[in-house]
């Protein structure tokens, strides 16, 4: 015997057969049998260790835009630069403890309101916000936006810009019909989410409720834009090992149109041997950008 046992990961994607092993003294998968056990097994994430297995190298490699993170920046960058995603306020759900999802969309919008269900990443933000010491050091991520966005800023202004406009840090549970608790008015112009949704549900049910529900926060006429995992069945934060709903493209798809968003573009990224970690079973990521329908 290894000291390895085999755990089964939820309801598989289409076409998938993996089955996922954890080794005994290692953080222990936890059951996707409801949002409110998800909830338990978020009470031991650790905002630090989530951002050291993401944000720092060999994922955080800007020497190439063939890596990941310099994609996600691009899909972002790319899509603002339309000019088209625009307003007075962009909401982004389920923020975690990361800024970098927000570098291009602070130039488009008088206010971001970012949102965690976590108290400990929206301490984390907070610190960011308000410049302390210690906080996470996400000036190479200002830069490289700076760089792909072509305009000659200095980082600095940006990195003030997006201070300046993250005016609020609310709690919020996509699992509620109104996932801020109170009905948001005016709604907003503009959602973003960024690896929240599938990691928070349960099921691909819970999945495409959860965005219905970002729609009673959005405008007629609002724009989404989502990045997430594909083939993804656990991430590990510290001592959390955290259950996700593994995606394919095509119920990304069926997800949207289902809570009555039209997609607009979608891309996907699959993940190459090199950034396969172990700090997770991610396949790949997608970026969409869908639309809710003008009313009437």
């Amino acid at each position: 015997m290894d000291g390895a046992v085999t755990a089964p990961r939820g309801p598989p994607g289409p076409g998938s057969d993996k089955r996922r092993r954890w080794r005994r003294g290692e953080p222990q998968p936890l059951a996707m049998s409801s949002p409110a056990a998800l909830r338990e097994g978020y009470e031991h994430f650790d905002p630090r260790a989530y951002l050291r297995n993401n944000y720092l190298p060999p994922r955080a490699d800007f020497s190439s835009e063939e890596f990941v993170v310099p994609w996600k920046l691009r899909c972002l960058a790319e899509t603002f630069a339309s000019g088209e995603i625009r307003g007075r306020t962009l909401i982004d759900v389920g923020t975690g403890p990361t800024i970098y999802q927000l570098l291009s969309a602070c130039d488009h919008f008088e206010e971001i309101v970012a949102t965690d269900y976590l108290a400990v990443n929206r301490e984390e933000l907070g610190r960011w916000a308000r410049g302390e010491p210690g906080a996470f050091d996400w000036s190479p991520f200002i830069q490289h936006v700076c760089k792909i966005e072509g305009r000659g800023e200095p980082w600095q202004d940006k990195e003030r810009r997006l201070r300046q406009r993250l005016g609020r840090i609310l709690p919020i549970d996509v699992h509620r019909p109104e996932p801020l608790g109170t009905p948001l008015r005016p709604r907003a112009d503009a959602l973003l989410s960024a690896f929240c949704l599938e990691a928070v549900s349960p099921d691909r049910a819970a999945f495409v409720r959860a965005l219905a529900h970002l729609g009673n926060l959005l405008r007629p006429g609002g724009h989404v834009l989502l990045l997430g995992a594909l083939g993804e069945s656990f991430y590990l934060a510290g001592p959390a090992r955290l259950p996700v709903v593994p995606l394919q493209e095509s119920d990304v798809r069926e997800a949207l149109a289902a809570a009555g968003f039209a997609l607009r573009e979608l891309r996907t990224y699959a993940m190459p041997p090199a950034l396969r970690t172990g700090v997770d079973d991610v396949d790949g990521v997608f970026f969409a950008h869908a639309q809710k329908p003008l009313e009437g």
